[in-house]
C-alpha cells in the first residue's frame, strides 16, 4: 500500500467517478483505475461497486475511507516537520485554483516564486469556487485560491489581491435601457454566463438580488463551462456578461467589446487552506510571496 494509492482512492471516494478524481490528481484515468484495483489485489477486498459509468464506495471502502484520510494527513504532518527541522523550503505543493486566477492571474507569480523557491515542486488543479474548496477540505489540494465566496468554517481564508468586475456586450449591441442612470436594465438583456459554483455566476447573482429579483428572472441565454468560452461567445453578439477585467480588458481597450456603466463591488482574490492541517514551510513561502506581490515589494 503506498500513498499515492491512498491518493488515488480518497479523490475517487469523494467524487464518485474515477475519470473526475484522475483530473483532479492530474493523472490518466487508467492510471487511477490500476491504482484502485491494485489496492484491491493486494488485500483481496473490493472497494468500490461500479454502478453503470459511475462507482460508489463498497460496505469495506466506506470502513477504509477515514483510515485512509488519516494517514494521509499523519505523512503530511511528518513531512512538515522534517521540513521545519531543517528550515529548508522544499517539497511538494498542490494548488487547487478557480479558473481566472489560474489562466490569467496565478502564472506569472508563480513563475516568480520559482524563482525564488525552486527547490519546490508545484502541481496546479483548476476548477470553479466550489470545487476549489472541496479539494482542500478532502486534502488533494494544500492550498486553493478563489475569487468566490466560501461555505465552510473549516477553511482559513486569506486576500491575496482584488479583481475589478464588468458588464461587458459586443461593441456592436444596441445601447442598453436604464431603470435610472448608472442602472442598465438588466432583466432586458440576454445573457450569457459561467455554470454554477463559479463566482462570476455568483456576482450576477448578487446583482439581481440587489435590484430585488433572481437569477431566474433573468433572460439567462447561454451556460460555458469557461471566461474564453464566454468572452468569445459576447464578442459574437450572443449577449451580455459579467466578468473579470483580467479576462476582458484586452479586448475592451481593442473594441471588439464594450463596457457598459455600472457600479459593480471589487472581489477579493484570496487563498484558502485547512485549518486542522499545519502548513509547510512551503505554504509559508507562498502565502507571504503572493502577499508581497500584491504590496508591490517583490
Amino acid at each position: 500500500m503506498t500513498l499515492d494509492q491512498l491518493r488515488i482512492f480518497v479523490a475517487v471516494a469523494e467524487r464518485g467517478h474515477m475519470t473526475k478524481a484522475a483530473e483532479l490528481l492530474g493523472i490518466s484515468q487508467s492510471a487511477a483505475s490500476a491504482a484502485i484495483r491494485a489496492l484491491e489485489e493486494q488485500h483481496g477486498v473490493h472497494l468500490f461497486n461500479r454502478v453503470g459509468r459511475n462507482i460508489e464506495l463498497a460496505q469495506t471502502g466506506h470502513r477504509f475511507l477515514p483510515e485512509a484520510k488519516a494517514v494521509l494527513e499523519r505523512a503530511a504532518a511528518a513531512r512538515n516537520v522534517l521540513e521545519h527541522v531543517s528550515q529548508t523550503v522544499a517539497g511538494s505543493l498542490s494548488i487547487a485554483a478557480s479558473l481566472t486566477i489560474a489562466s490569467y492571474w496565478l502564472p506569472r507569480r508563480l513563475a516568480s516564486f520559482h524563482e525564488a523557491y525552486p527547490a519546490v515542486r508545484l502541481s496546479v488543479t483548476i476548477g470553479n469556487t466550489r470545487q476549489v474548496e472541496a479539494s482542500v477540505l478532502d486534502g488533494t489540494a494544500d492550498l486553493g485560491l478563489v475569487e468566490g465566496r466560501t461555505e465552510s468554517d473549516l477553511l482559513r481564508r486569506v486576500k491575496v489581491d482584488t479583481d475589478r468586475l464588468m458588464l461587458v456586450v459586443a461593441s456592436s449591441h444596441p445601447e442598453i435601457a436604464e431603470t435610472a442612470p448608472g442602472r442598465p436594465d438588466i432583466t432586458g438583456l440576454r445573457w450569457i454566463i459561467r455554470e454554477g459554483g463559479s463566482g462570476t455566476r455568483e456576482v450576477l447573482e448578487d446583482l439581481a438580488r440587489r435590484e430585488g429579483i433572481s437569477l431566474a428572472d433573468l433572460r439567462i441565454f447561454l451556460v460555458l463551462p469557461s471566461n474564453e468560452a464566454v468572452r468569445q461567445a459576447v464578442e459574437a453578439g450572443a449577449g451580455a456578461t459579467i466578468i473579470s477585467e483580467l479576462v476582458v480588458g484586452r479586448a475592451v481597450a481593442e473594441g471588439s467589446l464594450r463596457a457598459v456603466p455600472i457600479e459593480l463591488p471589487k472581489r477579493d482574490f484570496a487563498m484558502i487552506t485547512h485549518r486542522d492541517r499545519q502548513a509547510s514551510l512551503a505554504q509559508m513561502a507562498l502565502k507571504a510571496h503572493l502577499a508581497a506581490e500584491a504590496n508591490g515589494t517583490t
